[in-house]
């Protein structure tokens, strides 16, 4: 069969214009070269060890272990562990506040490494227990380090997490009662999920909403978080090691069927 001149050259520039292209695109670095890249860097655990005297919320009742075998007498050692998800550094998915959304096993694993934003306001709290977070904070990390990243994982850095673990400290109650630590803000949180359109946030206090909210049980900050279908960290620590741009995190949990919430690893991957 005789094939037009025509189609022959324009084979021909196809088969070029495709080797230009390849030529000019840069080679992707392989799993095996990004893990020896990674295995470099400093690894900080944002994660409290959790056990009975953890600080938790109001309504929870006591974390209980109970040694079920031992070493000794059964040649192997295992411990009972009764205790809420919601127990020490942990997961709040969707579920946790909305029917029909995201349990903790519907969570996508590609949703569990992210780009680590950290909003530092720690010097703000320490003059004002009650500070919210605002626009002008996020501003002011974005004059520094640029927009924050789509699918990042922002944290609120108020160092409440030295306050750990005890919970009369944590909660932090004037003698009427009311409990005085920081909390996001709607306007805050709207912006990042809405526009920025990160994929989960995180903080070191027990609740998204500011103390003088939940002691009246206004959790409607934590309320529209999870309603957007994305899950939060709640009672982070160690965010004074980590920078406020530039690392990477990693968020782990195990995953119960139509999980309300479950303790989380969470671990900073710092360059």
């Amino acid at each position: 069969m005789r094939v037009p001149a025509a189609c022959i050259g324009a084979l021909c520039a196809t088969l070029l214009f495709s080797g230009v292209q390849a030529a000019d695109t840069p080679r992707q670095p392989t799993l095996g070269e990004i893990y020896a890249t990674l295995a470099t860097k400093r690894f900080v655990d944002l994660t409290h060890a959790f056990g009975p005297k953890t600080p938790h919320w109001k309504g929870f009742g006591e974390m209980k272990v109970r040694t079920v075998y031992t070493i000794g007498k059964d040649g192997f050692h295992v411990d009972e562990f009764c205790h809420v998800g919601q127990w020490g550094t942990h997961i709040d998915p969707p579920a946790h506040f909305h029917e029909g959304l995201k349990t903790v096993d519907q969570i996508d694993p590609k949703d569990m490494l992210m780009p680590l934003v950290v909003l530092d306001v720690h010097q703000k709290v320490a003059g004002n227990a009650d500070y919210i977070l605002s626009l002008d904070d996020v501003k002011a990390w974005e004059s520094r380090h640029g927009r924050i990243p789509e699918h990042a994982f922002v944290a609120m850095r108020t160092d409440w997490s030295k306050r750990w673990p005890d919970d009369a400290v944590m909660q932090n109650r004037d003698k009427a009662g009311v409990a005085h630590y920081p909390g996001w803000s709607m306007p805050v949180l709207k912006l990042l999920y809405e526009d920025r359109r990160i994929a989960a946030s995180g903080h070191e206090t027990t609740d998204t909403d500011p103390g003088v909210a939940t002691t009246k049980d206004d959790y409607t900050l934590e309320s529209w978080v999870l309603g957007t279908n994305h899950y939060q960290i709640e009672m982070l620590a160690n965010l004074d090691q980590v920078p406020e741009a530039g690392a990477l995190v990693m968020v782990s949990f195990p995953k119960p069927e139509r999980g309300s919430g479950f303790p989380a690893r969470v671990v900073a991957i710092v360059p």
